[in-house]
């Protein structure tokens, strides 16, 4: 069950649920009832588009079991607009936001355009802002080779760097930054957001999260979000790999 402790905290970038997967899930309640009594996580990625109310936020914790945990995908308001600049105000709106989602609220994702080159002074202000005001799990997924230099004020900032498929950067395609947790953030290779996993893939995947888990802290959980979600796959996925990980 969902609700049952895990040293991997699976799901994918939002509860939609594809027809053909619907035998796998309870028949009854909202898709994100049904989907969060399966699987222990889910990528909230509307935010990036637009902002939710904090009613929506409780009701969304309200709805999932004990030990189910939200990542917030943080508003491209933030990072591709204002490109990390002077946020400060934009930080704490979304910060009230989907702080409603209390113990739910497991990890912030913070995406960066590939265009976004890593600039100390603006990255140490956006970081120390963030900080002042959250002291959560955070991870960022930086597209632009230019911040594999940012890895000392990740680590220092205890921010974890995302390790992505397809990679942006090869150093990208493992976790970096900060090692007190990990993030996978899977999107479909080779056609991204569309491509399904197949199984080797999914077998050598199982042998890094066993190996990431063993040497994670006893109370923190690594992440693993499949975001191929255009043509259903990564739903599919993210069930293939769960059973391959009960096997560990």
């Amino acid at each position: 069950m969902a609700s049952e402790k895990s040293s991997v905290l699976l799901g994918t970038a939002g509860w939609s649920l594809p027809r053909e997967q619907w035998s796998a899930f309870p028949a009854e309640g909202t898709h994100l009832q049904r989907y969060a009594a399966r699987l222990p996580a889910v990528e909230i990625n509307s935010s990036f588009y637009r902002a939710h109310r904090p009613t929506t936020y409780a009701k969304w914790a309200e709805s999932v079991p004990v030990g189910f945990r939200f990542s917030v995908k943080v508003p491209k308001q933030i990072t591709h607009e204002r490109r990390l600049a002077g946020c400060d105000q934009l930080i704490e709106q979304f910060l009230h936001e989907c702080g409603h989602l209390a113990d739910k609220l497991g990890c912030l994702l913070v995406q960066l355009p590939p265009s976004l080159v890593y600039e100390p002074s603006v990255a140490r202000a956006f970081i120390d802002s963030l900080r002042a005001r959250y002291d959560g799990l955070v991870a960022i997924e930086p597209r632009h080779p230019s911040w594999f230099d940012a890895e000392p004020v990740l680590q220092d900032a205890r921010i974890a760097r995302v390790a992505a498929d397809p990679a942006p950067f090869p150093a990208a395609a493992e976790p970096g930054g900060w090692q007190g947790f990990g993030y996978y953030r899977l999107h479909g290779s080779p056609r991204i957001y569309s491509s399904s996993y197949g199984e080797d893939w999914l077998d050598r995947l199982t042998e890094r999260l066993a190996e990431r888990s063993a040497t994670q802290p006893a109370d923190t959980a690594c992440w693993c979000i499949f975001d191929n979600t255009a043509s259903g796959a990564a739903t599919a996925n993210a069930l293939a790999l769960q059973h391959r990980l009960k096997q560990f």
